[in-house]
């Protein structure tokens, strides 16, 4: 004679082995594990750059958002003869600087003024 468990009758059947969740339950997992996307923090928002350096014939922008890469974010100039370029940035304070046919410059309308991680005096722009 079989003995049924009591938890395991035909009354109660097992679940299925695969359980598949439902979209509704999927989209619910994907928010909880989302990180919080509209946190002013952890947005990067668009920060425009200006360097008035109308005669010079490259500027590029470096800073540690690029890892002072002297490559990374080459500005355009404009029809006014200012050199512009818009990067997305984090929250926080970023250091910077304006490389003028190959010189490193600071920012006369940069947020304040910093050092970067040798002693350099740099600017800094607030991002909030």
């Amino acid at each position: 004679m079989k003995s049924h468990s009591p938890h395991h009758s035909p009354q109660h059947p097992r679940p299925p082995a695969h359980h598949h969740p439902s979209p509704h339950d999927l989209l619910q997992d994907y928010r909880l594990n989302q990180p919080d996307r509209y946190s002013a923090r952890k947005m990067a928002k668009p920060v425009p750059f200006v360097c008035r350096a109308q005669h010079a014939s490259a500027v590029f922008l470096v800073g540690d958002f690029n890892a002072w890469d002297e490559k990374a974010h080459p500005m355009q100039r404009q029809p006014d003869g200012a050199w512009r370029l818009e990067v997305a940035l984090n929250h926080g304070h970023h250091h910077y600087l304006f490389l003028v046919d190959g010189q490193r410059v600071m920012d006369p309308r940069a947020n304040g003024v910093g050092r970067s991680a040798s002693g350099e005096k740099v600017s800094v722009v607030a991002v909030s």
